[in-house]
């Protein structure tokens, strides 16, 4: 008797070890969250430390982003190889040791450093979380569990954006010591946690690890309440299209990597522009009573109905549709904020673009691992995240040019970056909502 991985995590379902995995998984990815939305809470007394301006002080994350482009390029690719539990491990690590000596730095070319190489480790995690998560679950419930899973990034923002109110109101030295320092906790409890996650059962089937993958099998059957498999059952890799095997740019994945990845980076660049400059501008001028941390806190907890709006359409209406909705209300919302005419219209247009940016990031890491078969999905979404990247390297330096100048029109430039991110999706041609990908 032959089975598909895919065929033995539907026989397992959605139990108690999914749970346990989107839990360990969550942490991380919240303690990435924290480290990618650091940068923009950390500028303002960053330059006050190291008495430079703050677009100076950004570089913090320029550095940071492009240390991410190199880890999601690398160990997006590195997974495919040697596997991805390793990997995810030594990533968490990195992530830890690098975040926590950043607190201790004393001089701004060492922070940029320690920012860089923590950037790495972050980039490297963010991609392989995804892919790996992925392959432990069953088709028909893959894709609301995957932006349960992006949710875990409001919880991040949300705790930053408090973390970064509380030294303020305490009027700490240096808050971004204390921001750093949260940012860095979660990964270094995460490492630990990581040691309970075997390896994929798919990237085992594929290596010819029958025994190993039939173990992983059943011990999620185990956990769920489950019968193990027969024992005539054989593990078998869903087929891959000829002439797949070699590239994400094949001749049948070439269309819709090129449309997927250019949605990625015109969302990073969105997505990062706003939330690397707003929270300065919020925290310093504002608008009217659009002002302070308590409002960044509200703008945190908008993301939250985003990703569970995002979970229902992405299982109920399916991948394509939900995430060119959410980028077009994306436009909106920054479009909304250039015509705002009283701060009640700032306000709403704020909330309407973080509650939509976050829903399209959620629907986006649901749609893209599912692209991609298994000895290429690390290598996609490796891709994808060092493309969004290069949104994020430009989103802190390219653009100060523009938000130092106006404000308005870098907002408005963002809508216009969103409408054709929603046209780039029309060159992803598939619908991957409870399609095996095994």
């Amino acid at each position: 008797m032959k089975l598909t991985i895919d065929d033995a995590l539907t026989r397992g379902g959605t139990g108690v070890f999914q749970w346990r995995l989107l839990c360990i998984f969550g942490l991380v990815w919240a303690a990435d969250a924290m480290q990618v939305i650091a940068v923009g809470f950390a500028a303002p007394s960053i330059a006050l430390t190291f008495d430079i301006d703050r677009v100076t002080a950004l570089r913090v994350g320029t550095v940071f982003f492009l240390g991410m482009f190199v880890g999601a390029f690398f160990f997006g690719r590195l997974a495919d190889r040697i596997g991805r539990k390793w990997v995810l491990i030594g990533t968490v690590a990195m992530d830890a040791v690098f975040g926590l000596a950043s607190v201790l730095a004393n001089d701004f070319t060492l922070l940029l450093v320690l920012r860089f190489f923590t950037g790495i480790a972050v980039g490297g995690t963010l991609p392989v979380d995804y892919a790996m998560m992925a392959e432990f679950l069953p088709p028909r419930s893959r894709g609301r569990w995957l932006v349960w899973l992006e949710g875990f990034w409001a919880i991040g923002t949300i705790v930053v954006a408090m973390t970064a109110w509380t030294a303020a109101e305490l009027q700490a030295a240096a808050p971004w010591r204390w921001i750093f320092l949260i940012a860095a906790l979660p990964a270094l409890i995460g490492f630990f946690l990581r040691f309970w996650i075997p390896e994929s059962p798919m990237y085992l089937v594929r290596k010819g690890r029958q025994a190993e993958a039939r173990e992983v099998i059943n011990r999620i059957l185990r956990v769920n309440g489950e019968s193990p498999l027969p024992a005539d059952v054989h593990l078998n890799p869903a087929q891959v299209p000829a002439g797949v095997a070699q590239s994400i740019l094949s001749p049948q994945l070439r269309r819709a990597t090129l449309g997927v990845m250019a949605v990625w980076f015109l969302v990073s660049l969105s997505y990062y522009g706003v939330f690397i400059w707003v929270p300065g501008q919020l925290a310093t001028e504002g608008f009217g009573f659009v002002r302070g941390y308590g409002f960044l806190v509200i703008l945190a907890l908008a993301q939250i109905p985003g990703y569970a709006l995002a979970a229902w359409g992405v299982e109920a209406v399916g991948r394509r549709p939900t995430l060119a909705g959410f980028l077009l209300l994306s436009a909106a919302g920054c479009f909304l904020f250039t015509v705002a005419s009283g701060t009640a219209m700032v306000a709403a247009s704020l909330i309407i673009m973080s509650f939509a940016l976050l829903g399209s990031w959620g629907a986006l890491y649901a749609f893209t691992p599912e692209l991609y078969p298994t000895h290429l999905r690390g290598t996609g979404m490796g891709t994808a995240s060092a493309v969004a990247r290069l949104g994020g390297i430009l989103a802190p330096s390219l653009l100060a040019f523009v938000f130092t100048r106006s404000f308005t029109l870098a907002i408005g430039m963002f809508a216009l970056l969103l409408v054709l991110a929603a046209l780039a999706l029309l060159l992803v041609k598939h619908e991957t909502r409870d399609r095996a990908i095994g």
